[in-house]
């Protein structure tokens, strides 16, 4: 008689021996076994676990078929955002990365980079605590996504349990979920054997498959699994490279793509790119182009991050794809800051397995350069997720009656005026915030995370609020009384309060964040800050000219005019004020940038009106610098460019002076450089005598473990007010470690290398001594 401890030794040795082949199978491209015996032995294990209830474990093979269906998924938020990357489509632009890497690294030869395919499929995260499986989650918007557990449990290649002697408390693996070639084409004829619908391509499959509420159709559909990179590692010792990550995750159980190399320099990178290009068509799955990593951890962590990709890291983007159809109309639309963009109304093609039926035509001069006509045979561009477009037409196959494209005269979603500007590009609505197409975003921007924060304020209520002409600015959200929000759908007295509490919350935000919430064109965060950092109060930006904008760090031409051009507009004018009379009340310290100040000389201001069209061509930077350390002063200078006023200064030549007084005469340039210098000097006035030594400044601090009283970002904020650089590894010029609970590694080398260390308590003390509150930033 069989007892139960000889059941459970035989349960364990088939889902060992099953589990094994399996890894040889998904992990090693290396079958251990013809498909019969895997088959043969999971009935055997199948069998026993059906007649013994109790042997079945959370890995075993038999627990991949699914199970009853939800009703919907729950979110999950990612502890580690998922990042997206930025593109590069030329050998040139590779090129470019690779010395930028070279450039804030500060290093000479050849840097060691991973390069692998970046697969076309779905990015997935998966969660294992002591070994185990516990959660899958879709990329959603990077910040928020799916719990698909249930189904990423159906994927053969995603161990349920990990492999090996030392396995981590805690791991968050991300990866690729794909469909081979061969299993889409298997069940697109099951799909169509069935009357059911068919997909287009295998991403498209495979993401369906993924969302099945019913995770037994998942566990029926031929979905893989490749891992790409770790969020989070706890209990073993973090490997130094990204490729010994790699090696770790296969060592571990899961897959990580066969074709991936560890490439020496930018040259190693491009011969890796064109032999993947090579043999793209050869491969099981599809891919959209290459991904290159840095190599070094520590250098990753230097590199940093800039907006929601880093900087270590890029794609390298395979050509597109491309199809002919015929253009039958031509819509425009109109965007957020009011830019109309032609769509190309298509006959629906193909393009990589994607119908396309809508393309970008860019703008009006495109079409032009192009020559493109309604009617016209047109081919179209697409690039994996990049948003198809007419890049040319096929002039021979013109129709008799194919039709010019112009820009309307009117707006078409208000019926407002069309403007461009000279020399502009873009065609505008004036319709300002009266046009409807404008409204809605500039208010959903407004109340943005990034922007005002308002809390509660999402898009679907501002739809509503507009629809029921609650609101028709962002100036009256500040009006709104409760009961009138009360009275909305899917709204109650209790919503209604603390949506009104949020709007008085945001009140008080900082002149920065204030700037960015207004969506000034081409204005990001960074921007926005430099700009109330340099002038101090949101008065002055409203009158500062482009003269003086064009002295703001990141600020260039386009900014510069599209900041210029905002605050002339009376409509955005008389919106401002109107958030000032609700008693918004944007944040600063009223004092300019003491730094910013000295850079607003006459030798500034001559260079910046010539950039900003002033007639000074031929009269090079140094004679202009030359004029302005002789003359000081904008009035000295229009005397000493009068006519019989005498020869030029030296240094200048023959010529210049003459020059200079037609210039200042034309397009009123004199009167805007004396506008530039009396603004200037009130800055001069109002500026602290020198900028104030932070107290960090010079000091390199290193964030470590997890932090309770505030994160770790608005640590970093914190010391980077105080003058600090806050770098992402420990080294010998490391000046201090803030660790916080469970710290790791960091701490470890801080030690070794004797880097003194403090503790949160400590770091809270130095931002109470000087006045910062993180908890705020």
């Amino acid at each position: 008689m069989t007892n139960n401890n000889d059941l459970s030794q035989k349960a364990q040795s088939l889902r060992d021996q099953l589990n094994d082949w399996s890894y040889r199978y998904y992990v090693l491209d290396d079958p251990a076994v013809p498909d019969a015996e895997y088959d043969r032995l999971y009935r055997e294990l199948k069998a026993l676990e059906e007649a013994n209830p109790e042997l079945v474990t959370a890995d075993s093979p038999t627990q991949r078929v699914g199970d009853v269906p939800l009703d919907a998924f729950d979110q999950v938020q990612h502890e580690v955002p998922m990042l997206s990357l930025d593109n590069v489509f030329e050998d040139d632009e590779l090129r470019a990365f690779d010395k930028r890497i070279h450039e804030r690294l500060d290093v000479a030869g050849d840097i060691a980079y991973v390069a692998e395919p970046k697969l076309d499929g779905l990015a997935i995260s998966l969660l294992y605590e002591n070994g185990e499986l516990v959660r899958a989650a879709t990329r959603g918007d990077g910040q928020t996504g799916e719990n698909i557990t249930t189904n990423a449990r159906t994927i053969r290649s995603v161990p349920l349990m990990l492999r090996g002697d030392t396995i981590p408390a805690r791991l968050e693996v991300r990866g690729e979920v794909v469909m081979p070639h061969a299993g889409f084409a298997k069940l697109n004829e099951r799909q169509e054997a069935a009357g059911q619908k068919v997909f287009a391509n295998p991403r498209n499959a495979a993401a369906g498959s993924l969302r099945q509420l019913d995770s037994r159709i998942t566990a029926e559909r031929p979905l893989e699994f490749y891992a790409y990179s770790m969020a989070q590692l706890e209990g073993v010792e973090e490997p130094e490279t990204h490729s010994g990550m790699l090696e770790m995750l296969r060592q571990w159980g899961l897959r990580v793509n066969p074709e991936v190399r560890v490439c020496s320099g930018v040259d190693e990178l491009l011969v890796f790119y064109h032999g993947i290009l090579d043999k793209r068509d050869k491969l099981d799955y599809d891919i959209d182009g290459v991904v290159y990593k840095v190599d070094s951890f520590d250098w990753q962590r230097d590199l940093g991050f800039v907006s929601r990709a880093p900087r270590w890291a890029t794609a390298h983007k395979f050509p597109a794809q491309e199809e002919l159809t015929v253009l039958n109309g031509v819509d425009w639309q109109v965007g957020r800051t009011g830019a109309l963009t032609p769509v190309a109304r298509l006959e629906p093609v193909s393009v990589g397995g994607v119908t396309v039926s809508n393309a970008t035509l860019h703008n009006i001069d495109e079409i032009q350069r192009l020559d493109i006509r309604v009617g016209d045979t047109v081919v179209v561009y697409r690039a994996g997720d990049v948003i198809p477009k007419v890049v040319r037409t096929i002039p021979e196959r013109r129709p008799a009656d194919a039709e010019t494209i112009s820009l309307p005269a009117n707006c078409p979603v208000c019926g407002s005026d069309i403007l461009r500007g000279d020399g502009e590009v873009v065609a505008r609505c004036t319709g300002g915030l009266i046009c409807g197409a404008q409204q809605r975003e500039a208010i959903k921007h407004f109340a943005s995370r990034r922007a005002m924060d308002i809390d509660g304020l999402g898009d679907k209520l501002v739809d509503a609020l507009v629809d029921q002409e609650l609101i028709a600015t962002i100036a009256d959200l500040y009006r709104l009384k409760a009961e009138q929000v009360a009275g909305l759908e899917r709204m109650g007295e209790k919503s209604a309060d603390n949506l009104i509490a949020a709007l008085e919350d945001s009140k008080k935000v900082s002149l920065g964040r204030f700037l960015f919430a207004l969506g000034i064109l081409q204005i990001g965060e960074e921007t926005a800050k430099n700009l109330a950092d340099c002038f101090g109060d949101l008065d002055t930006i409203r009158r500062a000219p482009p003269i003086l904008l064009l002295a703001v760090p990141d600020v260039g031409m386009e900014v510069a005019k599209a900041i210029g051009a905002f605050f002339a507009e009376a409509d955005n004018e008389a919106v401002i004020d109107g958030l000032l009379a609700e008693r918004v009340s944007p944040q600063s310290d009223g004092q300019p940038s003491a730094g910013f100040v000295s850079t607003l000389t006459l030798a500034h201001m001559l260079k910046s009106a010539k950039r900003l069209g002033m007639n000074l061509e031929g009269i090079g930077d140094k004679s202009l610098e030359t004029l302005a350390s002789h003359y000081k002063t904008v009035a000295e200078l229009v005397a000493g460019a009068a006519e019989g006023a005498g020869a030029e200064p030296k240094g200048v030549r023959s010529g210049v002076m003459l020059q200079l007084r037609k210039a200042l005469a034309e397009d009123n340039w004199q009167a805007r450089l004396e506008q530039a210098e009396a603004m200037a000097a009130e800055l001069q006035a109002r500026a602290p005598e020198q900028a104030e030594s932070k107290p960090l400044e010079g000091q390199t601090w290193v964030l470590t473990g997890t932090l309770e009283q505030f994160t770790r970002d608005q640590a970093k904020k914190g010391l980077q007010q105080l003058g600090a650089k806050v770098a992402g590894s420990v080294s010998k010029n490391t000046s201090m470690v803030a660790a916080g609970a469970s710290a790791g590694s960091k701490l470890a080398k801080a030690e070794a290398l004797g880097v003194e260390v403090c503790d949160e308590a400590a770091l809270l003390s130095l931002f109470n001594e000087h006045g910062i509150d993180p908890g705020a930033l």
